[in-house]
């Protein structure tokens, strides 16, 4: 059997707490196959950062010590730049500049392959959060649908607090 060599990792990322997590894991895998990393975020529906029920961005952990924990935001645009500012904060904590950063619009699952296939990852890393086991059959989860229609490898960062 011929080994195809992994070169290109793709980090999915969100505003959530245990993203920090997600990225060192997901780069310390990048680093042992000597692959290449790109972070993603993916802005599903600027419009819901407006509303009164959700009006922070959680800053990455590792920067709350000197910079605010939470950026408002009141347009897509500031949306936008605060998810940039996120992701270079991210690359920031990991010390990679060769690390590439995307943000784009669009459905979570939906555009984590489209950007996955795009720069032809050989494995996508993303994070699973614990959610209750009834928004979970609502809603269902992002991780949840990225490994249903995925075709590229996940390496899946659980994030659930033990406890």
């Amino acid at each position: 059997m011929k080994e195809k060599k992994m070169s290109q990792i793709l980090i999915a990322l969100d505003f959530d707490p245990t993203a920090q997590k997600v990225a060192e894991q997901g780069y310390a895998l990048a680093k042992s196959m000597n692959a290449e990393v790109t972070l993603l975020h993916v802005i599903s529906d600027p419009i819901n950062f407006n509303s009164p029920e959700h009006v922070t961005v959680m800053g990455f952990v590792g920067y709350a010590q000197t910079e605010p924990s939470n950026i408002q935001v009141d347009s897509a645009a500031a949306l936008k730049k605060a998810a940039q500012q996120y992701l270079d904060k991210s690359k920031q904590h990991l010390g990679d500049k060769t690390i590439k950063t995307v943000v784009k619009d669009g459905d979570f699952a939906d555009t984590i392959i489209a950007v996955a296939t795009e720069i032809k990852a050989d494995v996508i890393v993303l994070g699973s959060h614990s959610q209750k086991w009834l928004e979970n059959i609502i809603m269902g989860s992002v991780s949840e649908k990225v490994l249903r229609i995925s075709t590229i490898p996940l390496f899946i960062v659980p994030t659930k607090k033990r406890g």
